[in-house]
């Protein structure tokens, strides 16, 4: 592991910054670490389930047509 993280330092900067949050996931992952909601992310949320609410949602076609469109 030491000599892995030794390498890492000759790697570009954008490749050691994947890095990071790849491991932050892990170490969230496995201790247990909570992610704190941003008060932009609880507004996304709320207007989400506003959204459901009032039954603005895109049915399994629509999505399958949009997807096959731009992948398939």
């Amino acid at each position: 592991m030491e000599e892995l993280l030794e390498r890492v330092s000759a790697w570009p900067e954008k490749a050691q910054e994947e890095l990071a949050v790849l491991i932050a996931d892990v170490e969230a992952s496995h201790l247990g670490n909570e992610y704190e909601l941003t008060a932009e992310d609880i507004a996304a949320l709320d207007r989400s389930l506003a959204d459901v609410k009032a039954g603005r949602l895109v049915d399994d076609e629509e999505i399958a047509a949009l997807f096959n469109r731009h992948f398939g």
